[in-house]
């Protein structure tokens, strides 16, 4: 089966925002089977839309659209599609149900447009949308398929998984279970985890590996097929057991987890506590932690001290040290981490400081950075990072190493424990 991916959405054409959903929906179609041919990126104009869709009925058997269902005029890939089949649009009343009752669970106003994202293709099969409001549908047409899906990914990812591909395994008339199971790595490249992994890559096959680059972390997705469940994950365990062989020093969490969650997850398990004293980040490691919730009981608090005025006078740092050593040093790191962990009394204490670029500081290079822990033994442990990114991508990289190297000393502490 030959497969086109169509992306609605100007913002796409603009560069405003990235086409993710195109290489997520591939890679999933592949693992079942289905060949793209084709990626096609349109803008919110039905005339356009209308002669995209005329060309992928000539070299395509299923179209997946993505993007173009909201209540909004320029949202309007429904409506086209339906004029394209000659197929009226109906209400759903479940999603119409589904909709109302956001608003009133959000004390907010329901306007008449809103009730244009509970119409739907007559005679489809609806996709329940368990993220947002508005639902997907699917429909064959003169022996053509056409599904259409939400276009953020937060919606579109978790309704191909659990509406769309169920749709797609029974229209193939196959009954194997797809599972799935994420390796999430970081303080390595894509690349550099590949060719470490050449020789497990190139002889997989059931389950097959993806590796998937995105903003903090590099993944792993391993799919196994099985008639069962619980035989489709013992044909992961013992690939995952090679690549943690290989590569296991990076990896700092599974599925779902993210530096930040991982991070908030230990520090509940073992009851510590932290603090972070943030010169470079200026508050972008705590902001990252902030964003768990329940992390009141972990964070205790932080200070953002960006000068050496700062550092002397809101945590004592001796202005001797800050002298000798500079505040890019090791020194600098340590007694930040040190001295935030006595004034905030925390388990753990972060002390971040560095060169964020674009140029040198103190005799010390863009990107040169020092990470510090202060931890519960009193031990102190520090790292040194020469970033080669853009001043706040330097910045946002030293936060998320810090939690990074936090994961390894938890993770280390629990194998102890």
């Amino acid at each position: 089966m030959k497969a086109e991916i169509i992306a609605v959405g100007s913002e796409l054409l603009l560069g405003q925002i990235t086409n993710t959903n195109a290489k997520f929906i591939s890679a999933r179609l592949a693992d079942i089977g289905i060949d793209v041919h084709y990626q096609t990126v349109v803008g919110d104009n039905p005339h356009r839309l209308k002669q995209t869709i005329e060309i992928a009925n000539e070299r395509a058997d299923m179209i997946i659209f993505t993007g173009g269902l909201g209540p909004t005029k320029d949202d309007l890939t429904k409506e086209t599609i339906a004029n394209l089949l000659d197929t009226p649009l109906v209400s759903h009343d479940a999603a119409l149900v589904s909709i109302e009752a956001y608003f009133t669970r959000t004390g907010r106003k329901m306007t008449e447009n809103n009730k244009k994202q509970a119409l739907v293709l007559h005679n489809s099969t609806v996709l329940e949308n368990h993220h947002g409001m508005a639902p997907g549908m699917a429909i064959e047409k003169s022996g053509r398929h056409y599904i259409l899906l939400p276009g953020p990914p937060h919606e579109m990812q978790p309704m191909f998984e659990h509406e769309a591909l169920p749709y797609l395994l029974r229209m193939l008339g196959k009954k194997e279970v797809i599972v799935s199971r994420i390796l999430n790595f970081y303080g390595i490249g894509e690349a550099d985890l590949e060719f470490r992994l050449q020789s497990i890559v190139d002889k997989q096959s059931n389950p097959t590996i993806a590796p998937l680059a995105s903003a903090d972390a590099v993944t792993l997705r391993l799919t196994a097929k099985a008639e069962t469940r619980e035989e489709a994950q013992r044909l992961i365990v013992p690939v995952e057991a090679e690549i943690r062989a290989h590569v296991g020093e990076y990896l700092f969490g599974i599925n779902d987890d993210t530096l930040s969650s991982k991070t908030a997850k230990l520090l509940h398990e073992q009851n510590l506590t932290i603090a972070a004293a943030e010169s470079l980040t200026a508050g972008l490691f705590t902001s990252e932690l902030a964003s768990e919730p329940g992390i009141s009981t972990a964070l205790k608090g932080g200070v953002i001290v960006y000068d050496e005025k700062a550092k002397i006078e809101q945590l004592a740092i001796p202005a001797s040290l800050l002298r000798q050593y500079g505040v890019v040093s090791a020194e600098c790191a340590t007694a930040l981490a040190v001295h935030v962990k006595q004034k905030f009394q925390s388990s753990i204490g972060v002390g971040l400081t560095g060169v964020a670029g674009p140029g040198a500081h103190g005799g010390e290079e863009a990107g040169t950075v020092w990470i510090g822990l202060a931890l519960p033994d009193e031990k102190v442990e520090t790292y040194r990072l020469q970033l080669s990114g853009s001043r706040n991508t330097n910045r946002l990289r030293t936060a998320r190493f810090a939690l990074y190297y936090l994961i390894k000393y938890l993770q280390s502490k629990n194998a102890k424990m």
